[in-house]
């Protein structure tokens, strides 16, 4: 008998909600926006994309979904932070006391390559998803610049770490959904059936 599909939420109170849809559905799960406690509740792993980190954490809360998103977590939902995702699951973020979630062992630093118009790719070798490298699309990208033992760094770059793991969390300084690329999309969906 096949493994049923996760259904796999993409937090949906802004940014590229589509892209990471369209990519869950290429690489073999159900994917799902999530805007309230009910959808949240649903799913098997959530994902946080891009955005505006300090209006998605504000969005979290005026919607009263960070508490019910922090118990979830403490349940052990895997979550998957891409950028904004990623500075919100920080515990600790540099000259920035905006809402988060706060739930992984990480300190980011905001913006740290710059602006939109400093945004860049690069392959970077990932050795978890194979030889091939991944296309890392950084866009107003955030930058890890501590990392506790527990966390497990699975790539990095001169700048730092850009993709980690810490049991079932996962965060990456990148933009997976905006390649064709589903690997990393792919390590998720495993962590949501590892339950």
């Amino acid at each position: 008998m096949a493994e049923e599909k996760p259904t796999i939420g993409v937090l949906a109170l802004q940014g590229d909600v589509r892209e990471h849809v369209r990519a869950l559905q290429r690489a073999g799960a159900d994917a799902v926006p999530v805007k309230t406690r009910a959808a949240l509740n649903a799913v098997d792993g959530l994902i946080i994309p891009g955005g505006e980190s300090s209006t998605v954490g504000m969005l979290l809360e005026r919607f009263d979904l960070m508490q019910p998103l922090r118990d979830r977590i403490a349940e052990g939902m895997p979550l998957f932070g891409t950028c904004t995702g990623l500075i919100l699951m920080a515990k600790e973020i540099q000259g920035s006391a905006q809402p988060r979630i706060g739930c992984m062992d990480v300190a980011v630093h905001r913006n740290a390559y710059g602006r939109q118009i400093d945004s860049f790719e690069a392959e970077v070798p990932v050795p978890a998803l194979g030889d091939e490298p991944v296309r890392a699309v950084f866009i107003r990208a955030p930058q890890i610049t501590h990392v506790e033992p527990g966390v497990e760094v699975l790539a990095d770059t001169e700048s730092g770490p850009i993709l980690v793991r810490q049991g079932h969390l996962l965060g990456a300084t990148f933009h997976p959904e905006l390649t064709d690329d589903l690997r990393v999309h792919q390590l998720f969906i495993r962590m949501t059936q590892e339950k």
